[in-house]
């Protein structure tokens, strides 16, 4: 292969994965993102006395970093170290995918058998980084046709990792007809391969879109108000009281609320401290606690059958004798340890008052990667919404529960970007979904329309109608089968209302999780068994 070609293959990869990523891209291209790569791997094992098992990383990163970096360049607006690190970690962690494909393909008798381990071993990579401390799931392949709904439908079977799958199949299938064509092993233009190809692209998308189309939903219509106060999370989310900020959002809500609303919807870490006055909304006493009470004597006394999801961030101290977790932080004058959290509040009047806590936390932000190593940077988290620096979290999934039929599903920011984790919600009876969330820090980028874009997804997976709302980014509604409705403008304050319907019937996907990635990482072992015990009888028989 000629030298210029080989050089330009990890451009030509990126490119395509970036130009397929939404938002605005065109979700075609990642059926070819990855034959460059695979062309470029399939190269180094022809000549692999000229180059080490390793070369192969180094040869296929400057794809990731160009995919990774133009895709996520965003994150710079809030962090340059932040935007850094995203890249180099990813790029590292997609990079070793394709250096242990390589080395299973060099330890196999018959290399052309391990294109099943490039399949194993990218999903349990996408599986590994939902459930590290340096999580990031933004960059799964399934995630690519976020912004095509239509296409999917078949993920309350698989979830997002269907998508990966149907991806990586594909790209193996066509790089095996550009090599035979490569090669000369393939006469003329093996028509039948592409048009089985084809099909395996084709066919998916047209059940998918058969069941789009015909797709129905119970009537069980809930009227839900979604407030967009657009507070600026630089100057104003600190500063501002917390009286003034409750004051101008509830004037939003009360614009569309009527006497049928049925909730109204704010977003996250929308109630701050007064951080003037060091006066904190400490969990262990919430009764008397001035902001739910102005929320209580306010909309609920206007609206009282009304139901507000309110995001706030909160504290807990912890007394003599309770069990401490790894969580807490210790008190500054070291007398004692507290809890910080990510809060979602459901208020109902009178006495109702349930809460959770961000579990799925953001790296950097919310939670110290490797606490045991770098604990004592814990000041230095980066401040990128609500409470800052190693949170507090919740075991299990709790919904929010209204009544026998009615349990809505609180989640916060981040957590939208992990399909089993909504999932849990739904398990525990949620019947709908209320995305909170504060996009507000990367500007008006791609940034807050990809992660909008994770609600389509949530929402085929579960069967669940999703209420969105953003401090600014993107507020919206989602329907049962992915489509987006009433999307406000970044940076506008905004109020919106629509009626959806809730939904009792449970997905397979919901029932059962991501097992493909749990199948994947079981493929991926055996695989790395076998080649084990390869090498292990050559230097016996050697």
């Amino acid at each position: 292969m000629d030298k210029r070609l080989l050089r330009s293959l990890p451009l030509i990869s990126g490119l395509l994965l970036a130009f397929s990523w939404p938002a605005g891209g065109f979700p075609l291209l990642l059926f070819l993102g990855l034959v460059p790569l695979l062309l470029l791997e399939d190269h180094l094992l022809k000549n692999r006395l000229k180059h080490s098992t390793f070369h192969v990383f180094f040869r296929v990163a400057p794809a990731f970093i160009i995919w990774n970096g133009l895709t996520t360049w965003w994150i710079y607006n809030a962090t340059l170290v932040g935007a850094i690190a995203a890249t180099v970690v990813n790029t590292i962690c997609m990079s070793l995918v394709f250096w242990l494909f390589h080395f299973i393909r060099r330890s196999l008798k018959n290399p052309g058998q391990g294109y099943l381990s490039f399949v194993f071993i990218w999903i349990a990579y996408e599986h590994l980084h939902h459930h590290w401390d340096l999580n990031w799931p933004w960059m799964s392949l399934g995630n690519g046709f976020a912004a095509w709904p239509s296409w999917i439908q078949w993920y309350e079977y698989t979830g997002m990792y269907g998508g990966s799958l149907w991806v990586l199949v594909v790209n193996v299938l066509v790089f095996k007809v550009i090599k035979g064509m490569i090669e000369g092993s393939l006469k003329g233009v093996p028509v039948k391969k592409l048009l089985g190809i084809a099909m395996l692209i084709v066919v998916p998308a047209v059940i998918s879109m058969t069941v789009y189309y015909t797709y129905t939903e119970k009537n069980a219509p809930v009227d839900v108000v979604v407030v967009q106060p657009n507070i600026d999370p630089y100057d104003e989310q600190y500063e501002l009281p917390a009286s003034q900020v409750i004051e101008n959002a509830s004037k939003l809500a009360e614009s569309k609320a009527d006497s049928l609303t049925d909730f109204i919807v704010f977003p996250e870490s929308m109630v701050q401290p007064d951080w003037s006055s060091g006066q904190m909304i400490w969990e262990n006493d919430l009764t008397n606690q001035p902001t739910i009470n102005m929320f209580r004597a306010g909309l609920l006394t206007r609206f009282p059958k009304v139901s507000l999801v309110v995001g706030y961030s909160t504290y807990r101290s912890y007394s003599e004798g309770d069990v401490i977790p790894p969580t807490a932080r210790q008190f500054r004058g070291g007398e004692g340890y507290y809890d910080a959290y990510n809060t979602a509040f459901l208020i109902r009047h009178p006495l109702d008052l349930q809460r959770t806590h961000k579990s799925k936390l953001t790296p950097g932000v919310e939670l110290m990667p490797f606490p045991w190593l770098l604990k004592p940077l814990g000041d230095f988290a980066l401040d990128l919404g609500g409470t800052v620096g190693q949170l507090g979290v919740d075991i299990e999934r709790t919904p929010f529960t209204i009544n026998d039929t009615l349990k809505v599903a609180p989640v916060i920011c981040y957590e939208s970007a992990y399909g089993e984790f909504v999932a849990g919600f739904v398990r525990n009876g949620a019947n709908m979904i209320f995305v909170i969330t504060n996009d507000g820090w990367w500007g008006n980028t791609a940034g807050h329309r990809q992660h909008m874009l994770f609600s389509p997804i949530r929402a085929i997976e579960t069967r669940r109608s999703i209420a969105r709302s953003a401090n600014t980014g993107t507020s919206c509604f989602v329907n049962q089968r992915g489509d987006v409705f009433q999307a406000t403008k970044y940076w506008e304050p905004a109020v919106i209302r629509q009626t959806l319907n809730a939904n009792d019937k449970i997905t397979f996907y919901v029932k059962y999780g991501d097992y493909i990635a749990r199948a994947s990482v079981l493929g991926m072992v055996l695989f790395l068994l076998m080649v084990i015990g390869l090498r292990f009888q050559r230097k016996k028989t050697n």
